[in-house]
């Protein structure tokens, strides 16, 4: 059920006086925590909570052959399925714009950032190579699941490690990890989502906050300040203005961001 337009009134009036119903300032998270090594059956998993929001991202890795715009390089896709599980606004069934959407925004935000290298990936140039498969399961939705699945993303990506590949007979060992951690760079990518509401923006929206979101803007970014991808959402217009502020809003909670998750990012 979407939210009321009376509640939607509500919360554009509280947001002009610096407030939010759970009591958090305009530019604050709600408290993130991170779980790793989730699924027995994956190279690398993690689930991560933004106050209630949930997802589950889990890595798998095969070998396959090369796009052939890119025959030194491993392949990478990013997949999201909205559970009905996680929200009552999702049905069973092929894959929906939110989906899609998700999942585009992740792929694009892991592939401009060049975090995952996938040069390395490559086993036998234009025949064989490592193919990376990202999968974001929600599990609960509370608003912002963009910025969960990115977080996500990333630390199962940093946490996953090459299954055993037998060459002899070429195919895969799995449920035999090696010790190679599937590359990835230095730089860690931060996605962060901020939203105007009315005259305000805020950032790490619940479901009732999102509901009345008239645009966003989805960054890509690192805590040093480099910038690798932009993606607008919704259908309100944005000034020059105030493209700056969200800017300016995202690069400082990418930091903030980046502190709560550190230590599983080393």
């Amino acid at each position: 059920m979407k939210t009321t337009r009376i509640t939607g009134e509500r919360i554009k009036e509280y947001l002009e006086k610096g407030k939010r119903f759970d009591g958090r300032n305009l530019e604050e998270f709600r408290e993130i925590s991170v779980e790793i090594g989730v699924s027995k059956k994956a190279e690398g998993s993690a689930r991560v909570k933004i106050g209630k929001t949930e997802v589950i991202v889990g890595v798998k890795l095969n070998v396959t052959e090369p796009y052939p715009d890119s025959p030194n390089k491993g392949n990478l896709m990013v997949t999201s399925e909205l559970l009905p599980l996680s929200s009552g606004r999702f049905e069973y069934g092929p894959p929906r714009f939110p989906a899609i959407e998700l999942g585009r925004l992740i792929d694009r935000a892991i592939r401009e950032s060049k975090f995952l290298q996938l040069e390395k990936l490559c086993i036998k140039e234009g025949e064989k190579v490592w193919g990376v498969f990202i999968d974001i399961y929600s599990i609960n939705d509370d608003g912002n699941l963009i910025d969960a699945a990115g977080l996500g993303a990333v630390i199962a990506l940093k946490t996953a490690k090459l299954p055993e590949y037998d060459e002899k007979n070429e195919k895969i060992v799995y449920g035999k990890l090696t010790n190679k951690k599937v590359p990835v760079s230095k730089e860690i990518p931060v996605i962060v989502t901020t939203h105007k509401i009315g005259k305000s923006m805020i950032v790490d929206p619940t479901l009732e906050e999102e509901d009345v979101s008239e645009a966003r803007i989805t960054i890509g970014g690192t805590v040093e300040g480099s910038l690798f991808s932009i993606q607008k959402g919704n259908s309100k217009e944005l000034t020059i203005e105030e493209i700056k502020k969200m800017l300016d809003i995202s690069e400082k909670t990418r930091k903030k961001v980046f502190s709560s998750v550190e230590k599983y990012l080393k």
